[in-house]
C-alpha cells in the first residue's frame, strides 16, 4: 500500500450547502462556514471535502457531453422511506435505476444513487 485515502472532494458552487446536503443525507457533521472556500464533513470514520468551483458545469445524466464526473452510492434500508427524505434535503430524481438502485442529482446536479438490498 501506498497511502490510504483521506477524502473524497467534491467541487461546488457552494461548498457548505453542498456539504451541507451531504451531512443531511449521511448523518455527518459540518466543519466550515458559509462561505468558505474548503469545507469537511466527517463522521463514522469517513469523510468528504468540497471545493469552492463557481464555474462548475453541472453534470447532466446521462448526457456524456456533460459526465457525471464522479457518483456515491448510498446504502439504504428502505428506499420508499429514505426518497422523500433525500428530495426534502433539496435532491431531484434523474431517469435510470434499477432493482436495488435509483439515481437522483444532490443540489449541484452531482449524480448519486441510493441503493437496497432487493
Amino acid at each position: 500500500m501506498i497511502g490510504q485515502l483521506h477524502s473524497v472532494v467534491i467541487d461546488a458552487p457552494d461548498a457548505h450547502a453542498l456539504a451541507t446536503f451531504y451531512a443531511g443525507l449521511l448523518g455527518m457533521d459540518v466543519r466550515g462556514e458559509p462561505g468558505d472556500d474548503w469545507v469537511v464533513v466527517t463522521g463514522a470514520g469517513y469523510r468528504l471535502a468540497f471545493q469552492q468551483a463557481p464555474d462548475l458545469r453541472a453534470p447532466d445524466w446521462p448526457d456524456p457531453e456533460r459526465p457525471q464526473q464522479f457518483h456515491l452510492d448510498v446504502r439504504v434500508a428502505d428506499v420508499e422511506v429514505a426518497e422523500p427524505q433525500v428530495l426534502a434535503l433539496g435532491a431531484r430524481r434523474l431517469p435510470g435505476g434499477g432493482g436495488d438502485f435509483r439515481v437522483y442529482a444532490d443540489p449541484a446536479g452531482h449524480p448519486f444513487c441510493l441503493v437496497w438490498d432487493a
